[in-house]
C-alpha cells in the first residue's frame, strides 16, 4: 500500500512558516519520487527556506514510505518534510490536501517526474516575493528515450507557445497574492492550465532555471495523452469562459509549419499525426494520467 499508515501524515515541523511550499502529488510514483526529492534537496540555499509536501494519492505501492524516508534529510538542510497518505486518488484532490497543508507564502506546484535543476527554487521565489499577484515557472527541458517520443518533442519545443510562453508543463509557481484568486483546485483535467489562466500573460514569469519534464513514450501513449490536454484546454473553455481571455499562444504561421517540415519531416509527420489523431478520438479522452 502507499505507506504504513493507511491516511497518516509524517511532519518534521521546524520553528514557524518556510518561505516555499513545493506541493508534490504522486501517484505510483516509487520509482520516481526518490529522484525527485533528491533533486530538491540539492537545491541552491532558499532565504526563508523550503516545506515540501508529498501527496500520495490512491496509491497501490510505497510511495509514502519512501518519501518518509528522507526525513533526516530534510532535518538536516532545516526544511520541513510532510508526507500525506491519502486513501483516494485523484490529482486535483491531491493538490487540495497539499494547498491545505502548506503554510509558505510562495507555492510551487510539482510533478513527481520532474527533476529540477539547483537554482530553480530560489529564482522562483526571488521573482515571486512581491505584492502583486504573478506566476512563474523555469525552463522547460522536454526529455523522451525512444525514438518516436524524441521526434514528437524536437517540434514540439519549437511551437510558438512553448518557445515563447511560460507553459508551467510539470511546474508551475505563484504567489500568495495569485493563489488567493481561487479556492480549490475544481475537479478538471488540466489543473495546470486551469491555473496558468488564472494570470494574465504579463503576469507570468519565466526563469532561467531548467527543470527535466519527460514526456510519453510511443506513439499510442503520446496520443492519449495529447488527447487528454486537449480536452483539458475544451473543458476549461467551456466550464470557465472568462478564463481563455489571458492565453497568449502565439500564432504558429504556415510559413514556419513548412519549414519545419522541411528541416525534420519524420518529427513533423509524427507530431501532425498525434494532433491529428487527437482531435478526430477527443470523444475519449479521460481524467488525469500521465500514460507512462
Amino acid at each position: 500500500m502507499c505507506g504504513l499508515m493507511g491516511t497518516g501524515m509524517t511532519i518534521d515541523r521546524q520553528t514557524g512558516p518556510l518561505a516555499v511550499s513545493v506541493i508534490l502529488p504522486a501517484n505510483n510514483e516509487v520509482a520516481l519520487i526518490g529522484d525527485c526529492l533528491l533533486a530538491l534537496l540539492a537545491s541552491d540555499p532558499v532565504p526563508g527556506g523550503v516545506q515540501v509536501v508529498v501527496v500520495a494519492n490512491g496509491c497501490s505501492d510505497d510511495t509514502a514510505l519512501v518519501a518518509r524516508a528522507f526525513a533526516a534529510q530534510f532535518t538536516s538542510r532545516e526544511w520541513e518534510l510532510v508526507v500525506l497518505d491519502l486513501a483516494e486518488g485523484g490529482k486535483p484532490g491531491a493538490l487540495n490536501a497539499g494547498d491545505a497543508a502548506a503554510t509558505g507564502r510562495v507555492r510551487v506546484y510539482l510533478d513527481a517526474d520532474v527533476t529540477v535543476a539547483p537554482g530553480l527554487l530560489a529564482q522562483l521565489l526571488q521573482v515571486l516575493d512581491v505584492a502583486q499577484p504573478r506566476y512563474a515557472s523555469g525552463t522547460l527541458v522536454i526529455t523522451a528515450k525512444g525514438w518516436v517520443s524524441r521526434a514528437y518533442a524536437r517540434i514540439w519545443r519549437q511551437v510558438p507557445f512553448m518557445r515563447q510562453g511560460v507553459p508551467g508543463c510539470g511546474v508551475f509557481a505563484m504567489n500568495a497574492a495569485g493563489r488567493a484568486r481561487w479556492g480549490d483546485f475544481p475537479p478538471i483535467i488540466s489543473d495546470d492550465t486551469f491555473a496558468r489562466l488564472q494570470f494574465a500573460p504579463v503576469e507570468r514569469v519565466s526563469v532561467s532555471a531548467p527543470y527535466d519534464w519527460p514526456i510519453a513514450e510511443g506513439l499510442r501513449a503520446l496520443i492519449k495523452v495529447r488527447r487528454r490536454q486537449d480536452a483539458g484546454v475544451d473543458e476549461i473553455a467551456h466550464l470557465y469562459p472568462d478564463l481563455p481571455k489571458n492565453d497568449d499562444k502565439a500564432p504558429f504561421p504556415v510559413s514556419e509549419k513548412l519549414s519545419l517540415a522541411i528541416r525534420d519531416p519524420l518529427g513533423f509527420a509524427i507530431y501532425t499525426g498525434v494532433a491529428i489523431a487527437s482531435k478526430l478520438t477527443r470523444h475519449k479522452a479521460q481524467g488525469w494520467s500521465r500514460s507512462r
